[in-house]
């Protein structure tokens, strides 16, 4: 399978070229020189790399795309310009892969799109599935609903697509237990406000396997949450992760002291998001991590 993968280079793309190494891969990348060294793990033999889509007039010579680019949407306070900078970078590339699929006479078979949980905003503690429809003006659903919308737009009888709306993916190489281990490795740990908002939680080998699945399932369509079955709310994340690091944790951070601190995107940190993997595990797809303790125990094993 010849696959056109964007976002390659980051977080959860790196993880996937390795999985993907059995196929031909077409990595756009912006800096060629930069994706060979964050890719020297894969093997250059099935990578070939392009710097921009425009040297593309159509997509009949690529079996597969998987789409993954995005300027991140964690790290930095949500000003104009970075809501502008998030919104372009996800809405911009999405759009001209969707042309491309629209103007080939033998298009691509599987459109898989990127998305997040944060499609639906805060539901307290109610669980949901991919079936919850939502209409709310926060930035997050701003972004995804655009996101997902203009994906979709490649859905044909000869194009399925199918939309990751990804949680919490837990690695070491990125992500937020990236940024947040080194807090808890010196009992710096702490609960984020009441701790009682669920995370919608991912083992990154899970969240590839389930890109590879997808990708192989040709009657997989339509919205899929990337998130374990069994999320945890944050005071459980806290407690689980201080305890198999062997380290004491603060049971309380004031919210309006991490909203002080980033702004509007503190919503990141306290919206409650109880998603379940329903349209994922109806497929027949089983998680290697679907609970917590487990997961994180693989992970820190590996953890120097």
């Amino acid at each position: 399978m010849r696959i056109l993968l964007t976002g390659g280079t980051g977080f959860i793309g790196s993880e996937l070229v390795k999985q993907l190494m059995t196929h031909d891969i077409v990595l756009l990348t912006r800096n060629v020189t930069k994706a060979r060294q964050i890719l020297n793990h894969a093997s250059q033999a099935h990578l070939t790399y392009i710097d921009s889509l425009d040297r593309l007039s159509d997509l009949n010579h690529i079996d597969a795309v998987i789409n993954l680019a995005g300027e991140p949407i964690a790290g930095k306070r949500w000003s104009k310009r970075q809501k502008q900078k998030i919104c372009d970078s996800r809405w911009n590339i999405t759009r001209k892969i969707t042309e491309l699929i629209y103007a080939s006479t033998e298009p691509p078979s599987v459109f898989i799109s990127g998305s997040a949980v944060g499609y639906y905003g805060d539901q307290q503690e109610h669980p949901f599935d991919e079936s919850l429809h939502v209409c709310h003006e926060e930035f997050t659903h701003h972004v995804c609903a655009r996101w997902e919308e203009l994906a979709m737009r490649a859905q044909s009888e000869d194009t399925r697509v199918c939309i990751l709306r990804t949680g919490v993916v837990l690695g070491l190489n990125g992500g937020a237990l990236k940024m947040m281990l080194p807090a808890y490795k010196f009992g710096a740990g702490a609960v984020l406000g009441s701790g009682r908002q669920y995370m919608p939680w991912i083992h990154i080998q899970d969240m590839v396997r389930g890109i590879s699945y997808l990708l192989n399932t040709e009657h997989a369509s339509g919205y899929f949450n990337l998130t374990a079955p069994h999320p945890v709310q944050n005071r459980e994340f806290s407690r689980i992760l201080a305890k198999n690091l062997k380290r004491p944790y603060l049971p309380f951070t004031p919210r309006w002291a991490l909203a002080l601190l980033m702004g509007e995107a503190s919503s990141l940190l306290f919206d409650s998001i109880r998603a379940k993997p329903k349209h994922l595990t109806d497929l027949g797809f089983h998680f290697n991590y679907s609970r917590l303790e487990p997961a994180i125990k693989n992970l820190l094993h590996h953890y120097k």
